[in-house]
């Protein structure tokens, strides 16, 4: 009798936690408030989720708490009697085929604060629309939402599908998410500071103090040095504040309705701690100690001046990265590589040493500027300085440059195909494991026998960029001695005639430990790491479902599409397919000639270019999370 009450009293118990778990539909917004937890992936910021199962031989619903539940597999597996592994549950029920399935497999989202409903589908599910059409309407009609409920294109099938008027749902694409987002997590973490607010204008003259979370009314061109940051304009995952946050390792965020938020208001001038998640920020008044950060011993760089001719990289230097610094030295790499893979690199590209840039501002009218600024005390000598080394770039700039480069430079590009030739800054201070340097410099274009745009103007306005604002403060701020800065500047044909370019990385930036690399990629010559205010570029992750070992085998998941295409895919799926196999491939040989201990994810610069739409690599450099 007792093992019999033992029995019953389990199962009510098995029975309750399972009423808990799980649910045939969901009849108002309470239900799905209990079900509710955050989508795997984080590649949107304001969106909670409940994952769906529908059994197709026994036509049975199932929205399962997905807070408790992270994976339909351990949902069928652990509620449902599923025995087959994950590689076979993965191959039947994200395939093409409906007599495969045994399930079909969903996230039912809702954008937070917003009455707007989303279906979606894995990137990597190839359900046909015929099943999906099925899946939605039932979705639909054993849930509150009713009409609100939008499909969304989340592939490039299922864009084409679209393209081709195929659906006979209510589809929608990435505009119709990002045209909600209020708050945006930059860069994630915690930070004690004063709050205080501050017009992009004021910080031209004014500087913040080291201790204060600040707020700025958009996108600072240079990085306070501060505890925290927040704007209210939304940025690209790849942009340079993404960057140079992440380097400075402080938490940023972007709130678009912060002038509203009265909480904030009350805030300002006090002691705060703010912290920033994903998908929400906690600020709060307190007590706790902000602490300094200290500098540590003064970080040496190497220059050397013994190399006095122009270095052509179609072979990779030895030593290179010591007179010619990192992103030249890597564009040598580059080139190498694309003798193997295929890929174009910028043609006729050579590096001008160290050497030109130490001789030219050892001259009288610059040297004595430099020693000023770099033995002036640094407390709050924010006019000076900036006038000083406004001084110092004006001077650079004045002087002319020794007429033996170029000479040197005519020579080299006499015969070449191409007229308009791209300047960059290779300085000793970017690109680095533990400093990128991104943004601080400068690059120009010069065009062989103009009278204008001549090459020693591009030259000196490179040169003259060590001695920004930005890239001084942040050197300092990263304890870079500054009497050891050099510039080398690499040259290569410019491309007037891009079509798209982008920035990838080959990490999953949205979900962590899953693998795949993260693009961003803009129309023409627009900008992915410096947008204009309101513009948004193509984002997706790319990665290999089920660790496919073919190569074409492999699926994109979008999270926006350029508003600058009418938010059409800029690329096509074989243009996807080369940027995915070629990104891990330079990513692997890159691993090799930086001899690093441990797998490291790479940054990579590339262009569309010309009529036959040609995939170019400009830059690659190692990518600091």
């Amino acid at each position: 009798m007792k093992k019999y009450i033992y029995s019953l009293f389990f199962l009510f118990i098995l029975t309750t936690l399972n009423a808990q778990r799980f649910v045939s539909s969901l009849p108002d917004y309470e239900a799905y408030k209990a079900f509710k937890g955050k989508p795997l992936s984080d590649k949107f910021s304001n969106i909670e989720s409940v994952k769906v199962i529908y059994v197709l031989r026994k036509q049975k619903m199932y929205y399962f708490n997905s807070s408790l539940i992270l994976l339909h597999y351990d949902f069928a597996v652990n509620y449902l009697g599923y025995t087959p592994d994950l590689e076979i549950f993965n191959n039947r029920n994200y395939s093409n085929n409906e007599k495969d399935r045994d399930f079909l497999l969903g996230n039912l989202n809702h954008i937070k604060g917003t009455d707007k409903w989303i279906f979606e589908l894995a990137a990597s599910d190839h359900m046909p629309i015929i099943m999906i059409e099925r899946f939605f309407n039932l979705v639909k009609n054993s849930t509150f939402i009713g009409g609100k409920l939008k499909f969304y294109l989340n592939n490039p099938e299922m864009m084409e599908w679209f393209q081709q008027q195929k659906f006979k749902i209510p589809c929608v694409k990435s505009d119709y998410i990002f045209g909600e987002i209020k708050y945006q997590e930059v860069v994630r973490g915690t930070n004690i500071g004063i709050l205080k607010k501050y017009n992009l204008k004021e910080l031209e003259t004014t500087k913040p103090n080291p201790d204060e979370i600040i707020i700025l009314n958009g996108t600072p061109d240079i990085l306070p040095n501060v505890r925290g940051i927040i704007v209210n304009e939304l940025q690209t995952p790849l942009s340079h504040l993404v960057l140079l946050g992440k380097n400075r390792k402080i938490p940023i965020m972007a709130y678009t309705d912060i002038e509203k938020d009265n909480n904030i208001k009350r805030l300002l001038s006090k002691k705060v701690e703010l912290k920033i998640a994903v998908d929400t920020f906690y600020i709060k008044e307190t007590t706790k100690k902000i602490t300094t950060k200290t500098i540590g011993k003064k970080k040496k760089l190497i220059i050397d001046n013994t190399i006095t001719e122009l270095v052509d990289l179609s072979q990779i230097p030895k030593k290179g990265v010591n007179y010619i610094g990192s992103k030249a030295q890597n564009m040598a790499y580059l080139i190498a590589i694309s003798k193997e893979i295929p890929f174009k690199v910028p043609e006729n590209a050579h590096a001008i040493p160290f050497y030109f840039y130490t001789q030219h501002i050892q001259k009288k009218s610059i040297s004595p500027l430099i020693a000023e600024l770099l033995a002036f005390p640094k407390k709050d000598s924010t006019i000076w300085i900036n006038n000083q080394l406004k001084k110092i770039r004006e001077a650079i700039k004045k002087e002319p440059v020794n007429p033996e480069l170029i000479s040197k430079l005519n020579l080299a590009f006499k015969e070449a195909k191409f007229k308009n030739f791209r300047f960059r800054s290779s300085t000793n201070a970017e690109d680095l494991d533990d400093f990128n340097g991104a943004g601080l410099y400068d690059s120009k274009t010069g065009i062989l026998g103009d009278s204008i745009k001549t090459f020693e103007k591009a030259i000196k306005q490179v040169w003259a960029s060590v001695w920004n604002e930005a890239s001084y403060n942040e050197r300092e701020l990263f304890g870079i001695d500054q009497q050891n800065i050099a510039m080398g500047v690499l040259v290569h044909r410019s491309f007037p005639d891009e079509l798209a370019n982008g920035v990838i990385i080959t990490k999953n930036l949205f979900r962590q430990n899953f693998p795949g690399i993260t693009v961003n990629v803009q129309k023409g010559e627009n900008s992915v790491v410096k947008p204009e205010k309101g513009e948004i570029c193509e984002q997706f992750v790319a990665y290999h479902f089920n660790d496919g070992k073919d190569d074409t085998d492999f699926d994109i998941d979008y999270t926006s599409n350029s508003n600058l295409n009418n938010n059409e895919p800029l690329l096509s799926r074989k243009e996807m397919s080369n940027i995915f196999n070629v990104s891990r491939k330079i990513e692997e040989k890159m691993y090799r000639y930086w001899r690093k201990n441990q797998f490291h994810p790479v940054d990579i610069e590339f262009k569309i270019v010309g009529e036959k739409r040609d995939l170019y690599i400009k830059q690659v450099r190692p990518f600091n999370d």
